[in-house]
């Protein structure tokens, strides 16, 4: 498909920055996302995600946690809401023309909410994720809230739902450069350790244990992570106010304190995921 610039629209004033949202899901899936395979890894693991698992995933994006899913045995269905680009790369992992129709049975992919995915022939879900760590931008809690309460008739009692955020400020660096790059436009919070309590209690779930994982963020050179970075949507305040030559240029030298010897930039993260059950 051929690149199309577009108007990213952001709730706050001021101008909407241009663009490439073809490019910066791209982005995501080649280089970003990969962060969090420990992230996904951990948690299958601790669930012993399997061929018995049929696994709702919530803000699917691109779709590498269902692929490693599905590499488990697990039936899935991938809903995502917002990015159609990235919806669109999904598609082309998990759902390729070369399958046929009984290679396809095992997977379902949803453009839009969970309440879409709603089918009288598709069992229960056994096993709920929201991959997508909140913590760092005013209202992401809430969003996430909207799709649990969708999601939440969908899935058998007891199953599991799993949500992420990011762990504490001094324990993820890329919280503090992302911070540095945004700067007054609408500043990187510090993820509050109950922000994840707090959405699934008002999504009237059942607390069941959480755990901390180390995904460090690792690239090539600055500017496969400056790519990486504007590709999570966190900077887009900044975008939205400033020029994006400027903020790139902030960014990269928020980055300059990561950067190796030998080009490559490393920043220690951790995240922290919390398990709940459907009553």
């Amino acid at each position: 498909m051929t690149p199309t610039l577009v108007r990213h629209h952001l709730s706050h004033a001021g101008p909407a920055a241009r663009v490439d949202l073809w490019a910066r899901a791209r982005d995501w899936s080649e280089i970003q996302e990969r962060m969090l395979v420990p992230l996904y890894e951990a948690v299958y693991e601790r669930l012993e995600v399997g061929p018995g698992t049929r696994l709702l995933g919530l803000g699917c994006g691109s779709g590498l946690a269902l692929v490693m899913a599905a590499a488990r045995g697990a039936a899935i269905t991938g809903v995502e809401p917002s990015s159609p680009e990235r919806f669109a790369l999904a598609r082309q992992r998990l759902l390729p023309d070369t399958w046929d129709a009984r290679a396809r049975e095992a997977t379902r992919l949803v453009r839009g909410t969970p309440m879409d995915a709603a089918d009288a022939e598709t069992p229960a879900y056994t096993l709920v994720t929201a991959f997508e760590p909140i913590g760092c931008r005013t209202g992401d809690a809430e969003g996430l809230g909207e799709l649990l309460q969708g999601a939440k008739p969908l899935a058998e009692r007891g199953a599991a739902v799993v949500l992420a955020g990011w762990g504490p400020p001094e324990r993820c660096t890329t919280a503090s450069v992302l911070h540095a790059t945004t700067g007054p436009a609408e500043p990187v919070r510090a993820s509050c350790r109950d922000d994840l309590e707090r959405v699934v209690q008002e999504a009237g779930l059942r607390p069941d244990g959480s755990g901390r994982v180390a995904c460090p963020f690792g690239y090539a050179d600055l500017d496969s992570a400056v790519r990486g970075l504007l590709s999570t949507g966190l900077c887009d305040p900044a975008l939205a106010v400033s020029d994006p030559a400027q903020v790139e240029k902030e960014l990269t030298e928020a980055l300059h304190p990561y950067q190796r010897p030998d080009g490559t930039v490393w920043m220690p993260n951790v995240f922290r995921y919390l398990i709940a059950r459907v009553p």
